[in-house]
């Protein structure tokens, strides 16, 4: 009992899992009682015994009334505090136990026929063996009902006295302790189950709640963030807005580099502690990463807007006091409010970050709201136009390769020159925002020179039959000494002119001038080769594929892996594939990234292929990795195979 009493007294939701196993599967409840009911009226039935029949009356109408609590339960009050739910199952299962046991002791004690005796003396039985199991996840109830579905008939056993019934009875005890151990163990297993599963929700929400909280000061971080503004989205009143508030600490890191990084900290745990006595209860107060802040929050008006925004840079404008030194770091705060500045999260994170940044330029230490006058993109151009710049002078672009494989035995043939940009505070940044940026400003001249001669240098360590490809920008073309810069570019990185693959798109040749034509024809005589790249999807025309020596062309990976690829598709694969071959050109399959597609270009005519199926783009130490492990490994073969299996 002291057993019992100890697990019956554990954490009140592993009790409720327990008790709601009672209620599961109310159908087997059912048929349980089906069964019951049948049995008895067949006692009644036979034995015309009016005592039997009053047993069989009373199981029935409990059995009746225990399958519409059962169901009842389980549908619309499963919610139900543990104990009331185990109270109404013990009244419905102990009396059904009990009648069960009743009516198979008097048709004993009546010593009413064997064929009686036998089948409600077994249904009893068996319905106090199988509850015992069914229920073992309240123990108590389980051998409640086993004792109550038992006891009765040992009684009558004993009470006749036969040898053969006295013998039955000490079978039923045995019977009773076997089953109450066997119930016992399997509550166990069920328990701990139930409390491992609940040990793994509890740890699942701490490390989702760890995943969203910044470390350094117990705010959210930007996954948090992220959360909690969608679900502020959700729930947002017709009649009230969203406001955004982004912060940028001033002179943050003049603290940094004078004071130390743990004093940094420190004051961004009190600009934190700051935020939060500001914003309003119910506002997600986050940091965004270093020292930008944001604050989202219901407002009513934009009188309330701006009063809380003043509040905040007031707030946070007012000296720090880190181990005795005066530390003082005003702030700027850009503000948009939905739905006015963006109908969603990330139009309204983008208003806000411009509003920022146009308080920052305009003094800082002040206050922003968004204004559609503000143009983002120009200032996003010019920001990128100076980082650009800076990022070449600091060495901060580097250059990755992506193989070109020859379709017909699976060997790198060329490498294809990328730029990849790891801005120190941005991270990464795509080729697609800083590029067209670089192209307009004219930067580009001097990345384009940059990225010739670092692949040229790369390409001179690996084997003499591997090329390099490079994408040339028509404004470098057109650049005065354009030619001259690049085989300069070779000359000092002891590259032969044929290793050099240019790239150029059909776009180049919209304005046919000399220039252009002057720098291939200089380049193709010293033995530099021509592609044109993304053929297909500017203006195509063939009389430039007659006109100027191009040795490769690539097909845009629109037509190998875009939405729309097809039957006409495959055609245009096939019929520029067929030009190639008599053109003596090589065709470029680009964008292959499954076994399917390098098999269907091959088939079209396709000499090479490029996309992921083969590699990424990969910094030059793999890229002669790769090179070095292909010449170690002959896998033409299993290419060849791969191809045609």
């Amino acid at each position: 009992m002291r057993l019992l009493t100890r697990l019956d007294s554990r954490d009140e939701r592993v009790r409720h899992k327990l008790v709601e196993s009672l209620y599961q599967q109310p159908t087997s409840l059912a048929m349980g009682a089906a069964s019951g009911m049948a049995i008895s009226a067949i006692a009644a039935q036979v034995t015309r015994s009016p005592i039997i029949t009053g047993a069989a009356v009373v199981l029935w109408v409990v059995a009746i009334a225990r399958v519409i609590m059962s169901f009842w339960v389980a549908r619309w009050h499963m919610r139900q505090d543990a104990r009331t739910l185990e109270l109404l199952y013990e009244i419905g299962a102990f009396s059904f136990a009990f009648m069960s046991g009743l009516v198979g002791a008097l048709t004993v004690l009546k010593q009413s026929g064997a064929s009686i005796q036998l089948l409600t003396v077994s249904f009893a039985l068996a319905y106090g063996v199988g509850i015992a199991a069914r229920n073992a996840g309240r123990p108590l109830i389980a051998i409640g009902q086993l004792l109550l579905c038992i006891l009765p008939m040992i009684i009558t056993c004993l009470i006749v006295g036969s040898l053969t019934l006295l013998i039955f009875a000490m079978t039923l005890m045995f019977l009773i302790i076997a089953m109450a151990s066997i119930t016992l163990n399997v509550f166990n297993v069920l328990k701990e189950q139930i409390t491992a599963a609940e040990t793994s929700a509890k740890m699942a929400d701490k490390m989702r709640d760890l995943a969203r909280t910044d470390v350094v000061t117990g705010l959210a971080n930007r996954a948090g963030l992220n959360h909690d503004l969608v679900e502020k989205l959700m729930n947002l009143p017709k009649d009230e807005k969203l406001a955004l508030y982004w912060l940028d600490l001033d002179k943050f890191k003049e603290v940094n580099d004078t004071l130390g990084h743990p004093v940094g900290d420190r004051v961004l745990a009190e600009v934190a502690q700051r935020l939060k006595g500001q914003a309003p209860l119910e506002a997600t107060v986050a940091r965004f990463g270093g020292d930008e802040f944001i604050i989202a929050c219901r407002i009513e008006d934009r009188e309330q807007c701006e009063k809380l925004a003043g509040d905040i840079l007031e707030d946070i404008c007012r000296p720090f006091r880190i181990d005795g030194e005066r530390i003082e770091s005003g702030a700027s705060v850009g503000v948009a409010v939905l739905p006015d500045d963006g109908a969603d999260i990330d139009t309204l994170m983008q208003s806000a970050d411009l509003a920022l940044y146009h308080a920052k330029v305009n003094g800082r230490n002040q206050v922003c709201f968004f204004a559609a006058s503000m143009t983002r993109e120009l200032v996003r151009k010019k920001e990128i136009e100076a980082e650009l710049r800076a990022a070449l002078a600091r060495d901060e672009l580097s250059i990755f390769f992506q193989p070109i494989v020859d379709l017909e035995t699976g060997r790198i043939r060329t490498f294809e020159a990328l730029v990849r940009w790891f801005h120190p505070e941005k991270g990464e940044l795509r080729p697609d925002e800083f590029i067209p940026v670089a192209e307009e400003t004219g930067v580009i001249i001097t990345l384009g020179n940059w990225i010739t001669a670092q692949a040229a240098r790369a390409c001179a360590q690996w084997p003499e039959d591997v090329t390099v490809a490079v994408n040339l920008s028509p404004l470098q073309i057109r650049a005065s000494g354009a030619a001259l810069g690049i085989l300069q570019a070779l000359r000092e990185a002891n590259l032969s002119p044929s290793r050099l693959e240019l790239e150029v798109t059909e776009s180049l040749f919209l304005d046919d001038n000399q220039n252009t034509a002057r720098f291939i024809k200089e380049l193709s005589e010293q033995g530099v080769r021509f592609a044109l790249d993304d053929f297909g999807t500017g203006y195509s025309s063939l009389g430039y594929i007659n006109k100027f020596p191009f040795k490769k062309i690539k097909v845009d990976r629109s037509f190998v892996s875009g939405p729309n690829i097809g039957v006409k598709s495959d055609a245009i694969i096939r019929a520029v594939a067929e030009m190639g071959s008599t053109l003596e050109m090589d065709i470029v399959a680009e964008g292959l990234e499954t076994i399917d597609q390098v098999r269907a270009v091959r088939e079209a005519g396709c000499t090479l292929g490029q996309g992921y199926y083969f590699s990424r783009a990969v910094p030059d130490y793999l890229a002669a990795m790769l090179l070095a492990q292909e010449r170690n490994e002959d896998d033409s073969d299993g290419f060849a195979q791969r191809l045609t299996g």
